[in-house]
Parts: C-alpha cells; sequence; structure tokens
C-alpha cells in the first residue's frame, strides 16, 4: 500500500496531481482505517496505463473512459502500448541516423545521397501530420489503418511522392474552378471528388476506401476546424463545398 506522497514519490507526479485524478474519477483512491488515503496494486498498476496513454498524447478525460471501461483489457492494453513505443523508437532512430548523417556531410566525412534526405523528410511530414491530427484520425479510422498510411507513404518512391504532389495540386486547382461555377453536383466538382479519390489511394490501401468512408473524411473537413481551415486556404469555403459535392459522388447523405 502507498500513501499520496509515498506514491507521488514512487511515480514523479505531484501529490495535487493525484488528488486531480481522485477528483476526476480516473484514479479514485480509497482511505485505510486510519483516514488516510492508500494506493493498492490495482492502482499501481492503473496508474501506469494512465501514463502510458499520457505518454501517447491523449486527454485525461479520454483516459478516464478508456480505463473505467468495464470491457478495458489491461494486457491487451499493454501489448498495444509497446508497439506503438516500438514504432516511436524506429520512428526516431530513423530521424537520428538522418541527422547523423547530415552532420557528416556538413562535416566533409561522407556524401549523403539525395534519396536518404528524401527519407528524414517524409519522417517529419509523416510526425507533423501525427502532432496535427493523430488522435481524430487514429480515433475516427483505428491504428491499422493510420500506421498502414504512413507506412505506405515511407514506401514511396521520389516518382510516387512526386506524382502525388501532382495530383494535389490538380486537385485544388479543379476544386477551385469548381468553386467557381458553382455547382457541386457540376462535372468539375465532381472531378474534383475523383482526384482526391485517388489522393486518398495514395495513403490508403485499396480495399480501405468506400463511399462511405470517403463521405465521413469529407465531413471531418468540415467539422474540424484545423482540416476546415487547410481547405478553406485553397479557396474560403472549399471544404463545405467539397463536403457538398462529395454527397453526389459517393451517393451518400
Amino acid at each position: 500500500m502507498y500513501t499520496v506522497n509515498q506514491l507521488a514519490k514512487l511515480s514523479g507526479l505531484t501529490t495535487r496531481t493525484l488528488r486531480y485524478y481522485d477528483e476526476i474519477g480516473l484514479l479514485p483512491v480509497s482511505k485505510n482505517e486510519s483516514g488516510y488515503r492508500v494506493y493498492g496494486r490495482d492502482e499501481v498498476d492503473r496508474l501506469q496505463q494512465i501514463l502510458f496513454y499520457r505518454e501517447l498524447g491523449l486527454s485525461l478525460m479520454d483516459i478516464r473512459d478508456i480505463v473505467t471501461d468495464p470491457s478495458f483489457d489491461a494486457l491487451a492494453a499493454l501489448k498495444s502500448h509497446r508497439g506503438k513505443l516500438l514504432e516511436k523508437r524506429r520512428q526516431l532512430d530513423r530521424l537520428i541516423a538522418n541527422v547523423e548523417k547530415t552532420i557528416d556531410r556538413k562535416e566533409g566525412k561522407l556524401d549523403m545521397r539525395d534519396e536518404e534526405k528524401f527519407e528524414g523528410f517524409k519522417e517529419r511530414l509523416i510526425e507533423d501530420n501525427e502532432a496535427k491530427y493523430g488522435e481524430e484520425i487514429r480515433e475516427k479510422y483505428g491504428d491499422r489503418r493510420v500506421d498502414g498510411s504512413y507506412e505506405k507513404m515511407r514506401d514511396m518512391t521520389r516518382e510516387q511522392y512526386a506524382a502525388m504532389e501532382k495530383l494535389t495540386g490538380e486537385f485544388n486547382e479543379t476544386l477551385k474552378a469548381a468553386m467557381a461555377a458553382g455547382d457541386p453536383a457540376g462535372d468539375l466538382a465532381q472531378k474534383a471528388c475523383d482526384l482526391h479519390r485517388r489522393w486518398l489511394l495514395c495513403f490508403w490501401d485499396a480495399d480501405a476506401y468506400s463511399p462511405e468512408a470517403h463521405m465521413a473524411m469529407a465531413r471531418m473537413y468540415v467539422d474540424d476546424p484545423r482540416f476546415a481551415a487547410h481547405y478553406d486556404a485553397v479557396a474560403p469555403g472549399a471544404a463545405v463545398f467539397l463536403r457538398d459535392a462529395m454527397t453526389v459522388y459517393t451517393g451518400q447523405k
């Protein structure tokens, strides 16, 4: 058994943090016969899970919902944590190796190939996307699809990446032209939707695509202010227009 002070010292958290976890129902604590707050083995194990989820960037409210769910499987959660941490370690190892090679090239110790520079650039894009949108897209599409999308990007050749960027530019220009025409059901708008589908398939496996998933993505562009801002930078109102055009393209309401 641990008192609040003892568990704080053991975990590296403050006593205030532990009391707050108790207040919000994240880590409830009981009192012993002397009236002291004490933590048993179950509470220590739960705190370990909480700290794992915090490391992965989840909010305290989301963590509470997860660990208090009657169907929560601690062993399965630990295995999932291990997989994510190993992937994070692999990403860090790749970035460290890339930085070290860049330093060596700057110091004249070796000549860094363009392909190696390109690998580091892709990793940075993946990390930026995960930091900005990771929580939302993982909640909506699941870890397996998101991680698979990242792996597909890592496997892109320079030529495939260039083709993806060209497709992005064509989509943006077609979307702007469709908005100028003003008809979400028009030929230009539907062409923009098809270009968007082709763009998605640069990252999604073919069997992951469905009209329902495509429409869900278009709705998210409107519902999430960050996605909306990204598309509205192409043209004001683009997120809403694309969603409306997508209802026609996918046949989804």
